[in-house]
């Protein structure tokens, strides 16, 4: 396993996350295995949410024995209420079964209503705040799936992590991710890459073989999963969060454990990488303004 500092956090993470929400309605000896496999393979951080069905639930005993060996990630909605968002938290700690997260975040700001209601005074942030004053948690970020979401909320707020796209598809065919990794980087902010291994949307007539992901993950094409996962390895952040689904997590695993570092792309891969773009792109996310 590769390890790189999530920003000015300070904290050594694996370049391969553990996305929770694989666990919705898993089995908990299937979870149990799961998580055990996963820190065997030197996956230290591990992110969840409390709108991933029961994933926090499951999580929570398969973690337990491996807590201080680990970052743990947790969000809350950001179009909650103060008051709503401590119920979030105060639940999330007791059913993940520890005293505080390393990183807390606000969860999938789409729109600008839900921006202004995170900031607005008596919002969600203002609780995330009072709750690292409390020292229940150590450390503030978001997620974002666009770029002018992303940009105005670091303009708004000096966040500690950023959670975002950088997929292959989204960064060639709608240019989005390299604003949001420049203007990180200029106060050293973590950064979270989510969708590495999606491919787009689902279209009528894919083959879904058991996927519950919105978007169809990268399982049927070896080598553009190959080039997709070490493209966003190979961008200027620290940690990449597979697919929610565990079949992705190994998958993942297998594939980094065949990559040569450095994780860099050749100009062949890259030239590849951009005909894939071409004849296998499609859309992932609409883009609001």
């Amino acid at each position: 396993m590769h390890y790189r500092k999530l920003g000015r956090t300070g904290l050594e993470v694996s370049v391969i996350a553990f996305g929770g929400i694989m666990l919705n309605e898993v089995p908990q000896d299937v979870a149990n295995q799961t998580v055990e496999r996963a820190v065997s393979a030197g996956i230290n951080l591990f992110d969840v949410g409390p709108t991933y069905g029961n994933a926090q639930d499951i999580l929570g005993p398969a973690l337990a024995p491996y807590r201080d060996k680990v970052f743990l990630a947790c969000k809350t909605e950001p179009n909650q209420t103060k008051e709503e968002v401590k119920r979030d938290l105060e639940n999330s700690l007791k059913v993940l079964q520890t005293d505080y997260f390393d990183l807390y975040q606000l969860h999938e700001v789409v729109d600008k209503n839900s921006l202004k209601q995170a900031l607005a005074s008596g919002g969600a942030l203002e609780a995330i705040i009072e709750a690292r004053e409390e020292g229940l948690i150590n450390n503030i970020g978001f997620s974002a799936h666009s770029e002018w979401a992303a940009l105005k909320l670091m303009d708004s707020f000096d966040f500690d992590t950023v959670m975002f796209p950088i997929n292959w598809n989204y960064w060639l065919n709608e240019s989005q991710g390299k604003k949001v990794i420049a203007r990180a980087r200029e106060t050293d902010k973590g950064i979270l890459a989510i969708k590495a291994l999606a491919h787009r949307r689902w279209q009528e007539d894919d083959e879904k073989q058991d996927y519950h992901t919105w978007y169809k993950p990268l399982f049927d094409n070896r080598e553009l999963a190959e080039l997709a996962l070490k493209f966003t390895l190979s961008q200027d952040i620290d940690t990449a969060v597979p697919p929610g689904d565990i079949r992705m997590l190994d998958y993942s695993l297998e594939m980094l454990n065949n990559l040569a570092a450095p994780l860099h792309l050749s100009k062949e891969e890259e030239n590849k990488l951009r005909e894939y773009a071409n004849s296998h792109g499609g859309k992932l996310y609409p883009i609001p303004d």
